[in-house]
Formats: structure tokens, C-alpha cells, sequence
């Protein structure tokens, strides 16, 4: 039991420091660069707090159970946005560009709407259609990346280049995004490790622990890069974070484990998973339509669906 505990204490720092350099790594790049966060937040740190879900979705392809993806997909998608942007906006209100849901939140409704469709309608998902899915994502890389560039004027030039200069090196920056990756995904290991031995102690079943402390502890990446940007002052990371990794679910980890074996028989009981997850991606849409920001009230709604959602998982 004192084992357990002290996963579960090391597991905590590991996220909490892996988090903090996160942050600290991805403004680096993004001024070096002349990048906006939002874009970082969206790529390269989507893709490192994704990086569990795709190393678990492909051994599971390459084993030939390509279906269990598409279970870590869509429960992943669920918990980053009712959980993970819900406790972010209780712990600081976060504002939100025009282009976030004119054109980011919209695309990750596209696909959230094309994977529900494939699971209603045909009931599987072919090596096809997970190839032109990462196509897809590539492209829409391609355009944020172009489309938001720093492109300042000639007196804001000068500014700009004197605020790289003084940013931390970029090998430091990419060194630091890659150790406090590792950091969350260690941390949240130990953490769902000692979480569930303490569980199992106390008799708690493994289904149980299966749906709340595993669950959420993949979660754990994204939720303690969001919270910590946000409490930073970079917000456009926090959603950026949130909306990329959804993205990358969907568009790089669920389609690259259909191109390396294609699902071939969808559970019908996924189709109801599929109308939660479509639900809140469309309401966190209309959430950050109407007001600009995610607020508290809005965070708690959040949160307090994705309670539900697991009570009634667990029923």
C-alpha cells in the first residue's frame, strides 16, 4: 500500500512538472518560430499528449483488434472535452480567437460527424478511408501552419525578432517539449498504477476501475498541459491542446490503425458513444460561439455531463 502511495505522489509531480515545461517548451517554439500557440498546441503538442492512444491503437491493429481503438478513440474524445476542457474553464475562463470555432472546432465536427456516420451506416471502416482520413489531417496541418504564421508589419518586425532572440534556444525548447512529454506519460502511468493497486485494496472491481481511474488517467497528459496553460496566460494552448488531440485521434490514431487493419465489424453499442461524443463536440462549438469563452458555468456543464456519461456507463 505505501508503494502504491508513492506512485501516486510521484505520478502527480511527474504531471505537474511535465505540464509546466510543456507550456514553457511550446511558447519557445512558437516565438522562435513565429508561430501562434494555437498552432503548437494543435501539432506538436497534440500529437506528444496523443502519443499513448497511438502506440496503443497500433499494437492493437497490428495484433489484429484494430476495434479496440475506436473504443480508446472515442472514450479519449469524450473525456478531452467534458472533462479536461470542463475542469480547465472552472479553474480560469478561456477566451477564444475567431478562427477556433470558424474553422478549427468545425473541421474536428466534420470529422467527429464522418466517423459517426461510417459507424451508423456501414458499420466498419476500411484501409481506405483511414488513409484519405490522415491525408486530411496532413492538409489541414498544412493550411493552420500557412494561414497563421506571424506575418507582422514593418514596425512590429524589429519587436518580434528581438522577442525571439531573447526566447530560449530551439534545441533547448524542442529538448524540454520532449522530456516533459515523457514526464506526462510516465506520470500518468505511475499515477493510474498506484491509483488503481490503492483501488483494488479497498475491493473496488476492475471494471469500475477500468471505467474511472484508467479512463481517466489517459486523459491526464491533456488535462494537466491545459489546466497550466490556461493558468499561464495561454489559453489559445489550453483549446489548442484539446481540439488538436481529438483531431489526432480521430484523423491519425483511429486511421492509421484502420490503414494497418481495417475494422471490419463495428460494435453497435459504439453508435450511442458516437452521438455523446458528436453531442459535445458540437455544443463545446456553440459554447464558444455565443460568447467568445468558455466560462465557469459552461466548464461545469461540462463536467457535470461527463459525470453522467459515466454513471450511466457504469449502470
Amino acid at each position: 500500500m505505501y508503494l502504491s502511495v508513492l506512485f501516486v505522489i510521484l505520478g502527480l509531480v511527474c504531471l505537474v512538472k511535465g505540464g509546466d515545461w510543456l507550456v514553457d517548451g511550446s511558447v519557445a517554439i512558437a516565438e522562435r518560430l513565429k508561430m501562434t500557440p494555437m498552432v503548437i498546441g494543435m501539432t506538436i503538442v497534440a500529437f506528444g499528449t496523443s502519443a499513448p492512444e497511438l502506440l496503443v491503437s497500433i499494437q492493437s491493429a497490428v495484433g489484429g483488434n484494430a476495434g479496440i481503438a475506436l473504443g480508446n478513440v472515442i472514450g479519449s474524445n469524450i473525456a478531452n472535452i467534458a472533462l479536461i476542457l470542463g475542469v480547465t474553464a472552472i479553474l480560469c475562463p478561456i477566451p477564444v480567437h475567431g478562427s477556433t470555432f470558424k474553422i478549427d472546432t468545425p473541421f474536428l465536427i466534420f470529422a467527429t460527424l464522418a466517423l459517426s456516420a461510417l459507424c451508423y451506416f456501414t458499420g466498419c471502416i476500411t484501409r481506405i478511408e483511414g488513409i484519405v482520413g490522415l491525408l486530411l489531417l496532413f492538409i489541414f496541418i498544412a493550411y493552420k501552419i500557412k494561414t497563421t504564421r506571424v506575418s507582422p508589419n514593418v514596425n512590429e518586425e524589429a519587436e518580434l525578432e528581438e522577442q525571439a532572440q531573447k526566447a530560449m534556444p530551439l534545441w533547448k525548447a524542442f529538448l524540454l517539449l520532449v522530456i516533459s512529454i515523457l514526464l506526462l506519460k510516465f506520470g500518468a502511468q505511475w499515477l493510474v498504477q498506484g491509483a488503481t493497486d490503492i483501488a483494488r485494496g479497498l475491493g473496488v472491481s476492475d471494471r469500475i476501475i477500468g471505467l474511472t481511474i484508467v479512463a481517466i488517467g489517459t486523459s491526464l497528459p491533456e488535462l494537466f498541459a491545459s489546466v497550466i496553460a490556461a493558468r499561464k496566460g495561454n489559453v489559445d494552448l489550453a483549446v489548442g491542446n484539446v481540439v488538436g488531440s481529438n483531431l489526432f485521434n480521430i484523423m491519425c490514431v483511429l486511421a492509421a490503425a484502420s490503414a494497418i487493419s481495417p475494422i471490419d465489424s463495428i460494435d453497435p453499442g459504439f453508435i450511442g458513444d458516437c452521438i455523446w461524443m458528436l453531442a459535445l463536440t458540437i455544443l463545446i462549438w456553440i459554447q464558444l460561439r455565443t460568447d467568445y469563452k468558455l466560462t465557469r458555468t459552461e466548464g461545469f456543464v461540462l463536467l457535470s455531463i461527463y459525470t453522467i456519461f459515466l454513471v450511466l456507463t457504469i449502470i
